[in-house]
C-alpha cells in the first residue's frame, strides 16, 4: 500500500501571497540547486559522498562506522560503500577499536586533511565567483542566518 502523495510547491501560486514561512520554505527547496552547483566543483575521484564522510570526520574526530552513519542520516549500507571509497584512496585509516576489536574506527589521514583543504579553497572560490556583486554586509547577514536557521534545527 502506498502512502499518500506530497505534493511540494516550488513556486507562488499567482495571485497569492505566500506567508513568510511559506515563502521560507520554498527558497530552502532551491538550496538543493546550490549543492548541486557547489559539488560540480569536486575532483573527479571525490563524490559528494565522500566529501561528507571526510567533512564529519573533521569536524566530529574519529568514530566508528554506525556513529558516522548518524551523523550523515543515511543508512549504514551507504555510509559504508562511502567509507570504502575513502579508504581505498588513503584519505581515512580504519583502525582497530581498542574496545572492542570486531569494531573499526576511521580516522582521517593526512591525505585526506589535505583533501579537505582543497575542497574547502574551491568551494570558496565557487560561491566567490557566484555572490561576486553582493556587498560584504549581504554576505555576513546571510552567514548569521543561515548559522541561526541551522541552530534552529
Amino acid at each position: 500500500m502506498k502512502g499518500p502523495r506530497v505534493t511540494v510547491q516550488t513556486k507562488p501560486t499567482a495571485g497569492t501571497n505566500p506567508t513568510p514561512h511559506e515563502e521560507l520554505a520554498r527558497q530552502l527547496l532551491g538550496i538543493g540547486a546550490v549543492k548541486r552547483g557547489l559539488a560540480g566543483h569536486l575532483p573527479p575521484d571525490c563524490p559528494p559522498g565522500a566529501a561528507a564522510v571526510l567533512t564529519v570526520l573533521d569536524r566530529h574526530g574519529e568514530m566508528r562506522l554506525s556513529r558516522l552513519a548518524e551523523f550523515m542520516a543515511v543508512d549504514i549500507s551507504v555510509t559504508s560503500r562511502h567509507v570504502t571509497h575513502v579508504a581505498d584512496r588513503g584519505w581515512i585509516a580504519r583502525e582497530t577499536d581498542p574496545g572492542d576489536g570486531r569494531c573499526r574506527i576511521l580516522r582521517l589521514t593526512p591525505a585526506g586533511r589535505a583533501l579537505l583543504t582543497e575542497l574547502g579553497a574551491r568551494y570558496t572560490a565557487a560561491v566567490e565567483r557566484a555572490l561576486h556583486d553582493w556587498s560584504a554586509q549581504d554576505i555576513d547577514v546571510l552567514n548569521t542566518l543561515l548559522a541561526r536557521l541551522r541552530s534552529s534545527f
